[in-house]
């Protein structure tokens, strides 16, 4: 049994732009599809799509992204708030991370929101992850 899916699925991330995969395989959870959809409207994946599989087990396919020299768009992705240890923060300290070149995204009670959006919407939460 997994107990923490989201840093599953930033690892899976993560491994697969170091070998310069296309695509990946995350397994599937509401959290982690809330956390693909900030990082495809930030532009850090292409695409993702949620496939059924055998048993009523549901994946997710992430298309990844690169740049001109085939790096990948994502520089670093961290887990921040952990099964052992959450993480919260307040609207007013999600201004800023990485002087606006990166994103944290929050789980809040207006979902998954990346910290420009839970500022404009004055609405803290807990922390799942950044990325630059």
């Amino acid at each position: 049994m997994m107990n923490d899916m989201i840093a599953d699925a930033i690892t899976r991330l993560r491994n697969a732009a170091l070998r310069k995969l296309e695509v990946t395989t995350l397994l599937h959870s509401g959290t982690v599809i809330g956390v693909l959809t900030v990082l495809e409207s930030k532009g850090y994946i292409t695409s993702f799509k949620v496939i059924d599989g055998e048993n009523n087990k549901k994946t997710i396919k992430v298309t990844l992204k690169y740049d001109e020299n085939e790096k990948s768009v994502i520089n670093e992705i961290t887990r921040v708030s952990k099964p052992g240890r959450r993480v919260y923060k307040a609207a007013s300290e999600l201004k800023h991370f990485k002087n606006g070149y990166g994103t944290i995204i929050v789980s809040s009670n207006k979902g998954v929101v990346a910290n420009d959006e839970a500022f404009a919407s004055n609405v803290g939460g807990e922390v799942l992850c950044t990325v630059w």
